[in-house]
Protein backbone atom coordinates (compact mmCIF):
# COMPACT_ATOMS: atom_id res chain seq x y z
CA UNK A 1 0.00 0.00 0.00
CA UNK A 2 1.39 3.82 -0.80
CA UNK A 3 0.27 5.61 2.15
CA UNK A 4 0.75 9.77 2.89
CA UNK A 5 0.57 10.56 6.36
CA UNK A 6 0.46 14.55 7.30
CA UNK A 7 2.20 15.18 10.52
CA UNK A 8 3.94 12.02 10.00
CA UNK A 9 6.96 13.08 12.60
CA UNK A 10 4.45 13.31 15.47
CA UNK A 11 3.76 11.05 18.09
CA UNK A 12 0.70 8.83 16.50
CA UNK A 13 1.89 10.13 12.76
CA UNK A 14 5.40 8.35 13.36
CA UNK A 15 4.24 5.29 15.20
CA UNK A 16 2.54 4.46 12.14
CA UNK A 17 4.75 5.33 9.52
CA UNK A 18 6.91 2.73 11.51
CA UNK A 19 4.20 0.07 11.73
CA UNK A 20 3.45 0.74 8.07
CA UNK A 21 7.20 0.23 6.65
CA UNK A 22 6.66 -2.68 8.70
CA UNK A 23 4.68 -4.14 7.53
CA UNK A 24 5.80 -4.21 3.82
CA UNK A 25 4.26 -0.46 2.45
CA UNK A 26 5.40 2.17 1.21
CA UNK A 27 5.27 6.21 2.72
CA UNK A 28 5.91 9.63 2.50
CA UNK A 29 5.69 12.01 5.36
CA UNK A 30 4.42 15.77 4.77
CA UNK A 31 4.98 17.39 8.37
CA UNK A 32 6.25 21.08 9.20
CA UNK A 33 7.81 20.15 11.90
CA UNK A 34 5.98 23.07 14.29
CA UNK A 35 5.11 19.89 16.84
CA UNK A 36 6.29 17.02 15.00
CA UNK A 37 10.47 15.93 15.46
CA UNK A 38 12.96 14.35 13.04
CA UNK A 39 13.77 12.00 15.68
CA UNK A 40 10.40 10.52 14.84
CA UNK A 41 10.62 9.84 11.48
CA UNK A 42 11.71 6.67 10.57
CA UNK A 43 14.84 6.21 7.71
CA UNK A 44 12.66 4.81 4.92
CA UNK A 45 10.38 7.16 4.60
CA UNK A 46 10.33 10.02 2.67
CA UNK A 47 9.77 13.26 3.71
CA UNK A 48 9.01 17.17 2.81
CA UNK A 49 8.75 19.99 5.07
CA UNK A 50 5.08 21.60 4.25
CA UNK A 51 2.61 23.36 6.02
CA UNK A 52 -0.61 22.08 5.37
CA UNK A 53 -2.19 25.49 5.15
CA UNK A 54 0.42 27.05 2.62
CA UNK A 55 1.30 26.05 -0.71
CA UNK A 56 3.26 23.60 -2.10
CA UNK A 57 0.94 20.43 -1.00
CA UNK A 58 -1.72 19.44 -3.84
CA UNK A 59 1.84 19.23 -5.88
CA UNK A 60 4.21 16.84 -3.60
CA UNK A 61 0.48 14.66 -3.04
CA UNK A 62 -0.13 14.73 -6.89
CA UNK A 63 3.88 14.07 -7.47
CA UNK A 64 3.52 11.25 -4.75
CA UNK A 65 0.55 9.60 -6.12
CA UNK A 66 -0.56 7.63 -2.66
CA UNK A 67 -3.58 5.03 -2.34
CA UNK A 68 -4.55 6.57 1.25
CA UNK A 69 -3.89 9.40 2.96
CA UNK A 70 -3.53 9.54 6.86
CA UNK A 71 -4.38 12.80 7.93
CA UNK A 72 -2.79 13.70 10.98
CA UNK A 73 -1.16 16.83 10.79
CA UNK A 74 -3.25 19.52 13.20
CA UNK A 75 -3.35 22.24 16.03
CA UNK A 76 -4.06 19.52 18.80
CA UNK A 77 -4.13 21.24 22.22
CA UNK A 78 -7.44 21.76 23.42
CA UNK A 79 -6.13 25.23 25.54
CA UNK A 80 -4.29 26.54 22.83
CA UNK A 81 -7.55 26.43 21.02
CA UNK A 82 -9.21 29.13 23.70
CA UNK A 83 -6.30 31.18 23.58
CA UNK A 84 -6.09 31.23 19.98
CA UNK A 85 -9.45 29.92 18.17
CA UNK A 86 -8.18 32.12 15.03
CA UNK A 87 -5.21 29.59 14.68
CA UNK A 88 -6.79 26.45 15.41
CA UNK A 89 -9.90 26.56 12.91
CA UNK A 90 -6.72 27.78 10.23
CA UNK A 91 -4.64 24.57 10.87
CA UNK A 92 -7.25 22.05 11.70
CA UNK A 93 -10.50 23.08 9.39
CA UNK A 94 -8.54 24.67 5.97
CA UNK A 95 -5.57 22.53 6.43
CA UNK A 96 -8.51 19.38 5.89
CA UNK A 97 -9.69 21.31 3.52
CA UNK A 98 -6.27 21.38 1.53
CA UNK A 99 -5.72 17.82 2.06
CA UNK A 100 -9.08 16.79 0.91
CA UNK A 101 -8.64 18.66 -2.15
CA UNK A 102 -4.71 17.17 -2.87
CA UNK A 103 -6.42 13.88 -2.33
CA UNK A 104 -9.37 14.30 -4.73
CA UNK A 105 -6.34 15.81 -7.23
CA UNK A 106 -3.80 13.04 -6.62
CA UNK A 107 -6.83 10.23 -7.26
CA UNK A 108 -6.57 8.86 -3.86
CA UNK A 109 -8.63 6.00 -2.82
CA UNK A 110 -9.39 6.58 0.54
CA UNK A 111 -8.28 9.34 3.28
CA UNK A 112 -8.95 8.94 6.92
CA UNK A 113 -8.78 11.94 9.47
CA UNK A 114 -7.69 12.29 12.69
CA UNK A 115 -10.91 13.14 14.83
CA UNK A 116 -11.17 13.39 18.14
CA UNK A 117 -13.50 12.36 20.96
CA UNK A 118 -13.97 16.56 21.13
CA UNK A 119 -16.64 16.58 19.34
CA UNK A 120 -18.76 15.15 21.16
CA UNK A 121 -18.52 17.85 24.33
CA UNK A 122 -20.37 17.35 27.68
CA UNK A 123 -21.86 13.58 26.88
CA UNK A 124 -25.62 13.49 27.47
CA UNK A 125 -25.24 9.94 27.41
CA UNK A 126 -22.42 6.96 27.89
CA UNK A 127 -21.12 5.38 26.51
CA UNK A 128 -21.22 7.89 23.40
CA UNK A 129 -21.51 6.02 20.25
CA UNK A 130 -21.13 7.81 16.44
CA UNK A 131 -24.84 9.10 16.71
CA UNK A 132 -24.65 10.44 19.96
CA UNK A 133 -25.44 14.70 19.79
CA UNK A 134 -21.97 16.60 18.66
CA UNK A 135 -21.41 19.62 21.08
CA UNK A 136 -18.46 20.37 21.53
CA UNK A 137 -17.09 22.38 24.42
CA UNK A 138 -14.10 23.91 23.32
CA UNK A 139 -12.63 25.40 19.99
CA UNK A 140 -10.46 22.64 19.34
CA UNK A 141 -14.02 20.19 19.57
CA UNK A 142 -15.56 22.41 16.97
CA UNK A 143 -12.58 22.57 14.25
CA UNK A 144 -12.27 18.69 14.57
CA UNK A 145 -16.13 18.91 13.90
CA UNK A 146 -16.23 21.46 10.75
CA UNK A 147 -13.23 19.50 9.37
CA UNK A 148 -15.16 16.13 9.21
CA UNK A 149 -18.15 18.18 7.31
CA UNK A 150 -15.01 19.27 5.35
CA UNK A 151 -14.33 16.05 4.25
CA UNK A 152 -18.34 14.87 3.23
CA UNK A 153 -18.32 18.14 1.21
CA UNK A 154 -15.04 17.53 -0.87
CA UNK A 155 -14.53 14.04 -0.78
CA UNK A 156 -18.23 12.73 -1.30
CA UNK A 157 -18.88 13.63 -4.83
CA UNK A 158 -15.44 12.88 -5.97
CA UNK A 159 -16.34 9.39 -4.90
CA UNK A 160 -13.27 9.65 -2.53
CA UNK A 161 -13.97 6.87 0.39
CA UNK A 162 -13.04 8.33 3.58
CA UNK A 163 -13.11 7.80 7.92
CA UNK A 164 -13.12 10.16 10.47
CA UNK A 165 -11.45 7.98 13.29
CA UNK A 166 -12.64 9.62 16.50
CA UNK A 167 -9.73 8.96 18.95
CA UNK A 168 -10.54 8.78 22.27
CA UNK A 169 -7.62 9.60 25.00
CA UNK A 170 -4.31 8.79 23.32
CA UNK A 171 -1.31 7.86 25.54
CA UNK A 172 2.39 6.16 25.45
CA UNK A 173 5.92 6.81 24.34
CA UNK A 174 6.99 9.28 22.92
CA UNK A 175 4.00 11.62 23.60
CA UNK A 176 5.15 15.09 24.37
CA UNK A 177 4.11 16.74 27.54
CA UNK A 178 3.90 20.15 26.02
CA UNK A 179 1.13 20.81 23.22
CA UNK A 180 0.01 17.35 22.23
CA UNK A 181 0.47 16.07 25.23
CA UNK A 182 -2.42 14.36 27.86
CA UNK A 183 -2.13 13.80 31.34
CA UNK A 184 -0.30 10.94 31.15
CA UNK A 185 1.97 12.62 29.32
CA UNK A 186 2.05 14.89 31.57
CA UNK A 187 2.11 13.44 34.97
CA UNK A 188 4.72 10.47 33.54
CA UNK A 189 7.08 13.80 32.26
CA UNK A 190 7.03 15.09 36.06
CA UNK A 191 7.09 11.85 38.03
CA UNK A 192 10.42 10.88 35.99
CA UNK A 193 12.16 14.14 36.97
CA UNK A 194 10.23 13.86 40.61
CA UNK A 195 8.14 17.01 40.17
CA UNK A 196 5.12 17.05 41.86
CA UNK A 197 2.10 16.33 39.10
CA UNK A 198 -1.16 18.65 39.38
CA UNK A 199 -4.74 17.11 39.27
CA UNK A 200 -7.21 19.45 38.08
CA UNK A 201 -10.26 19.35 39.45
CA UNK A 202 -11.35 16.24 41.61
CA UNK A 203 -10.01 13.46 39.93
CA UNK A 204 -13.44 11.52 39.69
CA UNK A 205 -13.40 12.91 36.21
CA UNK A 206 -13.17 9.52 33.28
CA UNK A 207 -11.46 9.33 29.93
CA UNK A 208 -11.54 6.43 27.96
CA UNK A 209 -7.71 5.69 27.49
CA UNK A 210 -5.97 4.39 24.68
CA UNK A 211 -2.78 3.14 23.96
CA UNK A 212 -0.96 4.36 21.06
CA UNK A 213 -0.25 1.19 19.41
CA UNK A 214 -4.26 0.96 19.43
CA UNK A 215 -4.32 3.56 17.37
CA UNK A 216 -1.79 2.43 15.07
CA UNK A 217 -3.39 -0.90 14.61
CA UNK A 218 -7.04 0.78 14.04
CA UNK A 219 -5.51 3.31 11.46
CA UNK A 220 -3.70 0.32 9.99
CA UNK A 221 -7.06 -2.10 9.55
CA UNK A 222 -9.17 1.11 8.57
CA UNK A 223 -6.31 1.64 5.69
CA UNK A 224 -6.43 -2.04 4.49
CA UNK A 225 -10.48 -2.31 4.97
CA UNK A 226 -11.40 -3.40 1.46
CA UNK A 227 -14.97 -2.61 1.41
CA UNK A 228 -16.39 1.45 2.41
CA UNK A 229 -15.83 3.04 5.05
CA UNK A 230 -18.17 5.98 4.27
CA UNK A 231 -21.50 4.23 5.07
CA UNK A 232 -24.34 5.78 4.06
CA UNK A 233 -25.88 8.75 6.81
CA UNK A 234 -24.55 11.71 8.22
CA UNK A 235 -22.32 10.02 10.68
CA UNK A 236 -21.39 7.04 8.46
CA UNK A 237 -17.68 7.64 7.94
CA UNK A 238 -17.06 8.38 12.01
CA UNK A 239 -15.81 5.75 13.60
CA UNK A 240 -14.98 5.76 17.83
CA UNK A 241 -11.65 4.44 18.16
CA UNK A 242 -11.78 3.63 21.75
CA UNK A 243 -11.46 0.78 24.62
CA UNK A 244 -14.91 1.64 25.91
CA UNK A 245 -13.82 1.80 29.31
CA UNK A 246 -13.87 4.73 31.84
CA UNK A 247 -10.59 5.40 33.74
CA UNK A 248 -10.88 8.15 36.29
CA UNK A 249 -7.82 10.93 36.46
CA UNK A 250 -7.32 9.22 40.46
CA UNK A 251 -7.05 5.81 39.19
CA UNK A 252 -5.21 6.77 35.97
CA UNK A 253 -2.52 8.76 38.72
CA UNK A 254 -2.39 5.76 40.98
CA UNK A 255 -1.99 3.11 38.35
CA UNK A 256 1.20 5.75 36.86
CA UNK A 257 2.44 5.82 40.29
CA UNK A 258 2.76 2.74 40.50
CA UNK A 259 4.54 2.14 37.21
CA UNK A 260 6.49 5.18 37.73
CA UNK A 261 7.73 4.37 41.08
CA UNK A 262 7.18 7.72 42.11
CA UNK A 263 6.77 8.01 45.76
CA UNK A 264 6.22 11.70 46.00
CA UNK A 265 2.96 13.58 46.70
CA UNK A 266 0.36 14.41 43.81
CA UNK A 267 -0.97 17.88 43.55
CA UNK A 268 -4.25 19.25 43.27
CA UNK A 269 -5.78 22.11 40.97
CA UNK A 270 -8.69 24.28 40.22
CA UNK A 271 -10.75 22.71 37.10
CA UNK A 272 -10.07 23.55 33.82
CA UNK A 273 -12.66 25.31 31.45
CA UNK A 274 -14.03 22.86 28.95
CA UNK A 275 -12.89 19.88 31.19
CA UNK A 276 -16.19 17.41 30.31
CA UNK A 277 -16.58 15.56 33.63
CA UNK A 278 -17.13 11.98 32.22
CA UNK A 279 -16.28 10.22 29.02
CA UNK A 280 -16.11 7.00 27.57
CA UNK A 281 -16.78 6.15 23.59
CA UNK A 282 -18.10 2.55 22.52
CA UNK A 283 -15.80 1.41 20.07
CA UNK A 284 -18.39 -1.26 18.66
CA UNK A 285 -18.82 0.33 14.82
CA UNK A 286 -15.25 -0.40 14.61
CA UNK A 287 -15.12 -3.86 15.60
CA UNK A 288 -18.06 -4.38 13.24
CA UNK A 289 -16.91 -2.74 10.28
CA UNK A 290 -13.47 -3.39 10.00
CA UNK A 291 -12.66 -5.65 12.52
CA UNK A 292 -10.81 -3.59 14.83
CA UNK A 293 -10.46 -3.31 18.76
CA UNK A 294 -7.94 -2.33 21.58
CA UNK A 295 -5.86 -5.06 22.64
CA UNK A 296 -3.43 -2.93 25.54
CA UNK A 297 -4.31 -3.44 28.71
CA UNK A 298 -4.32 0.00 30.17
CA UNK A 299 -1.53 -0.85 32.99
CA UNK A 300 0.83 -2.34 30.65
CA UNK A 301 0.08 0.80 28.12
CA UNK A 302 0.99 2.82 31.41
CA UNK A 303 4.29 -0.18 31.83
CA UNK A 304 5.42 1.10 28.84
CA UNK A 305 4.64 4.52 28.94
CA UNK A 306 6.77 5.17 32.12
CA UNK A 307 9.58 2.78 30.79
CA UNK A 308 10.14 5.68 28.32
CA UNK A 309 9.52 8.24 30.37
CA UNK A 310 12.50 7.14 32.99
CA UNK A 311 14.48 6.80 30.43
CA UNK A 312 14.56 10.47 29.02
CA UNK A 313 14.89 11.95 32.56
Amino acid sequence: MRVLVTGGAGFIGGALVHALLGGGGEVMVVDDLSTGSIDNLHPAAGFRTIDVTGPGLANVVIGYGPEVIVHFAAQVSAAASIVDPDVDWRVNVEGTRAVAEAAVAAGARRVLFASSAAVYGEPQELPLTEESSTEPAVPYGRSKLAAEGVLAEVLRPAGVDFACLRFANVYGPRQRADGEGGVVAEFGSRMARGITPTIFGSGTQTRDFIFVADIVSACAAAAAFEGTLAQPGANGPAYNVSTGLATSVNALAEGLRVAMRYPGEIARGEAREGDVAASVLSPRKAADTFGWKAAVDLQAGLGATAAWFSQQS
